[in-house]
């Protein structure tokens, strides 16, 4: 999606940025994982396929990507590289083109060492006050395998609500609609976060 290619999102834990070709091997290295695979159901590419991934990404306009970084390395700057911050990614799908109001949420927390802090549940908070505030989304769905206990839980915390099972596929469906109430409890919890301009691996403030 290009609406957010020169978009940066500065949290307390996590600082989201718009996903580059610079990012790609660090994320390749992450998807060799047969566990990642497992929890992302997806398949291993090629790093040629990795940067064609990448590029579709930025044009397509029914996704929106933002790389997470590790905001404590992040602030060390300039001293660290963009790509040793990383510590996941966090997606919005706009595929039902019946209800453009509706996106489909994931998070990947990959680094090993960058599980358990926070951060996943900061990333979706941004990403989802992002969708409610720039792409005019009501509702969100999280699509999520049975056996990642984790995330579940986490987006329980995140007032979504388990609405269907996928035995086939083996993953639960939850689901949030933002009625005046949730969408005021999102912005008071994202209220922190500053947004700023994005270039080239540098951020300036707006």
């Amino acid at each position: 999606m290009r609406l957010n290619e020169n978009t940066l999102l500065l949290g307390k834990k996590v600082v989201l940025v718009p996903y580059t070709a610079e990012h790609v091997p660090r994320y390749h290295e992450w998807m060799k994982s047969e566990e990642l695979q497992r929890l992302t159901a997806s398949e291993p590419l090629t790093l040629e396929q990795e940067y064609s991934m990448q590029r579709s990404w930025r044009e397509d306009a029914d996704k929106c990507t933002f790389i997470v970084l590790d905001a404590e390395k992040w602030q060390a700057r300039p001293s660290t590289t963009e790509d040793s911050c990383m510590a996941g990614d966090v997606n919005l799908f706009l595929t039902d083109l019946r209800d453009p109001s509706l996106g489909e949420i994931e998070v990947m927390i990959a680094e090993p060492s960058c599980r358990g802090k926070g951060f996943g549940t900061e990333a979706v908070l941004m990403m989802m006050s992002y969708g409610v505030t720039k792409l005019g989304l009501t509702k969100f769905e999280a699509k999520i395998g049975q056996g990642n206990e984790p995330s579940i839980r986490m987006f329980q915390k995140l007032h979504f609500e388990q609405v269907a099972v996928n035995s086939v596929f083996q993953e639960v469906t939850l689901r949030l609609t933002m009625n005046e109430h949730e969408r005021q409890w999102l912005l008071e919890q994202t209220s922190h976060v500053e947004e700023k301009c994005y270039i080239d691996g540098s951020s300036e403030s707006h």
